[in-house]
C-alpha cells in the first residue's frame, strides 16, 4: 500500500534550526547533505515502479488473492491509487507497456459490482483525451466488456461507471464510434434514458447529444429508434439538469425534418406550452437558475413552428440584467472538438464519409 505523508513536520524543524533568517547561508556538511537526501528519497514515490507492483496484484487470480486475504475493498483502495497515477497520460500509456491494461480491463468482469465499477472509472481516466491509450484499449477489447456492463449489468452504479469510459474511450476516436454503432449502442441509451436513475439518465443524454453532433445523419435513425417520446417524457422531469439536457436532444432531433417525426407530434407541441407555463409562473430568483432551459424552450418553438415563442412577448427569454444575446451553445458544445482538432493537427483533415446505423 501507499506509504503515509511525507514528515513535513521534521523536515520543517531541520530547515528552522539551520536557517533561521539571523544567521548568514552557510553551506551543508556532507553529514546533513546525507541527511536530508535521505529524508527526501524516503518519502519519494517511484510511480513505474509502484504501477508494477499494483500489476503484479492486478495479475493475481482472484482465488489466490483471497487465500492471502486480500479484500474486495484491498483492491479497490489499489485500483483508487492507480487511478492517481494514471492521471499523468505518460502514465497512462506506459500502464501497457508493463503489463497493467490487460488485467485492469479483466476487473470489469469481477464478482464485485464496485470493483467493476472503480474498474471502469480507471478506465475513463486512462483515455480521455489520450488518443494513444484510446487506440490500445480498443485493441485489447475493452469497448466489448465496456459494451456489456453498460447494457447488461445488474448494478446500475456499474452501468453508469462504463457508460462514462466508453464515452471518454469513443470521444474524436473514429473507429470507436462505429464500433459503438455496430453493437447497438443506441439502444443500450435508449435503455438508459428508461432508467429510474437520475445519474445514468444524465449521462446518457449528454453522451446522446454528442453523437448527434458528431453525425447529423444519425438523428433520423434516432428518431425512428423511438428516442423521441422518452425525450419528452425526461423534458418534464423534476431535475433541472435532466430537463434541460432531454431539451438539448430534443432541439437536436427538431432539426431533422426528412422524415417529418421531428417536430410533427402533439405530445411535443404539449410538452413546449407545459414548459412555457411553468417557465411563466416561476419566480424571478427561479427564472434565472432555469436560463439555458428557457433558450431551448423558445429554440425548440422556433424550429418546429417557425415563430418565436411567447416567453420573449413575456419578457422572460432575455431578463433584465441578463445579456441581450442568448449565450452561444453552440461554441461551447463545439469546444471540446475543436481542442482536440486542434491538438491532433487535423483541424482541417477531410471528414469521412459517416457510418450507417441502418
Amino acid at each position: 500500500m501507499a506509504k503515509d505523508g511525507p514528515n513535513w513536520d521534521g523536515l520543517l524543524k531541520w530547515s528552522l534550526s539551520h536557517a533561521d533568517g539571523t544567521q548568514p547561508t552557510r553551506q551543508l556538511s556532507e553529514e546533513d547533505r546525507k541527511w536530508f537526501m535521505e529524508a527526501m528519497q524516503s518519502q519519494t514515490v517511484d510511480v513505474v515502479k509502484r504501477m508494477k507492483e499494483i500489476t503484479l496484484v492486478l495479475q493475481t487470480p482472484e482465488h489466490v488473492l483471497v487465500d492471502h486475504g486480500v479484500t474486495p475493498q484491498d483492491i479497490e483502495d489499489l485500483l483508487d491509487e492507480l487511478q492517481e497515477h494514471v492521471e499523468s497520460i505518460d502514465m497512462a500509456n506506459d500502464l501497457h507497456s508493463i503489463g497493467g491494461l490487460i488485467p485492469l480491463l479483466g476487473f470489469l468482469k469481477n464478482s464485485h459490482a464496485n470493483i467493476r465499477a472503480k474498474a471502469a472509472d480507471v478506465v475513463r481516466t486512462i483515455v480521455q483525451n489520450n488518443p494513444r491509450s484510446q487506440e490500445l484499449v480498443m485493441e485489447a477489447n475493452g469497448l466489448e466488456s465496456l459494451l456489456s456492463n453498460f447494457t447488461s449489468d445488474a448494478d446500475v452504479h456499474v452501468q453508469t461507471q462504463a457508460l462514462g469510459a466508453i464515452s471518454s474511450l469513443i470521444r474524436h476516436n473514429k473507429a470507436g464510434v462505429t464500433a459503438f454503432k455496430l453493437d447497438n449502442g443506441y439502444a443500450g441509451l435508449r435503455d438508459a434514458l428508461a432508467s429510474d436513475s437520475v445519474r445514468f439518465q444524465r449521462k446518457a443524454l449528454n453522451f446522446l447529444q454528442y453523437l448527434l453532433q458528431e453525425d447529423v445523419s444519425d438523428r433520423s435513425v434516432a428518431a425512428g429508434l423511438g428516442f423521441a417520446r422518452v425525450l419528452i417524457h425526461l423534458a418534464s422531469s423534476d431535475d433541472a439538469e435532466t430537463r434541460e439536457a432531454a431539451l438539448g436532444v430534443l432541439l437536436e432531433l427538431a432539426r431533422e425534418k426528412n422524415d417529418g417525426r421531428g417536430c410533427s407530434s402533439v405530445e411535443l407541441r404539449q410538452l413546449l406550452e407545459e414548459r412555457i407555463e411553468g417557465i411563466s409562473s416561476m419566480s424571478h430568483e427561479d427564472l434565472e437558475t432555469v436560463k439555458e432551459e428557457r433558450q431551448l424552450v423558445d429554440a425548440l418553438w422556433s424550429v418546429c413552428y417557425n415563430e418565436p415563442s411567447s416567453l420573449g412577448e413575456k419578457g422572460l427569454l432575455v431578463l433584465p440584467g441578463e445579456d441581450a444575446l442568448p449565450p452561444d451553445v453552440a461554441s461551447k458544445l463545439l469546444e471540446p472538438l475543436l481542442r482536440a482538432s486542434a491538438a491532433n493537427g487535423s483541424a482541417t483533415e477531410k471528414k469521412e464519409e459517416p457510418v450507417k446505423l441502418l
